[in-house]
């Protein structure tokens, strides 16, 4: 999301696609970038409480349902993604909503299949109980 946000600065610098109405982009960029800080550090925090790890490359050791897990399999993914089109709008460029399509494509087929595959192997039947009440997204 990082490198796609710096594209989208790089982009909007070349070839300028600027965020307009000006004030309605800065209201809803503010408003999706503190949202998007609160849903991460909400799961960051659940994610500790349960006594998992948080970083990926690191193995999981338990399944956490609570807080925003309740909702959502991927609240952290959801919260760096509210923020990173906040911060497109803030920057008042259209292009991070143009790049937002790739970055989820690749986060989703690289990252989230992936730890989905992982948390079957490991915890089996009770990830698939998780899987089947809780949606992936939103």
């Amino acid at each position: 999301m990082l490198l796609a946000l710096i594209a989208a600065m790089a982009l909007h610098h070349f070839w300028p696609l600027p965020a307009a109405p000006r004030a309605l982009a800065v209201a809803l960029g503010a408003t999706l970038s503190v949202l998007g800080v609160g849903i991460a550090a909400w799961g960051r925090i659940t994610l500790v409480k349960g006594g998992t790890n948080v970083n990926p490359y690191k193995p999981t050791t338990s399944i956490i349902s609570g807080g925003p897990f309740g909702f959502t399999r991927n609240p952290l993914y959801v919260g760096i993604q509210s923020l990173y089109v906040g911060l497109s709008l803030l920057l008042g460029t259209w292009w991070g909503l143009v790049l937002l399509l790739p970055a989820f494509l690749i986060l989703h087929y690289g990252v989230v299949l992936r730890e989905e595959v992982y948390l079957e192997r490991k915890f089996g039947e009770a990830y698939l109980l998780y899987k089947g009440k809780v949606r992936r997204w939103l």
